[in-house]
């Protein structure tokens, strides 16, 4: 089982089936705008 999670929030954005547990990062979600990414 492996989780999308947002770069900037840590919010979990998706799962997807794989044979390892894996967490993989992203930059797009909808719950935040990443204009502030910089200062976190």
């Amino acid at each position: 089982m492996g989780t999308i999670v947002c770069q900037t929030c840590n919010a979990t954005i998706d799962h997807f089936e794989d044979e390892k547990v894996t967490v993989l990062y992203s930059k797009k979600c909808n719950c935040c705008d990443h204009e502030g990414a910089e200062e976190r």
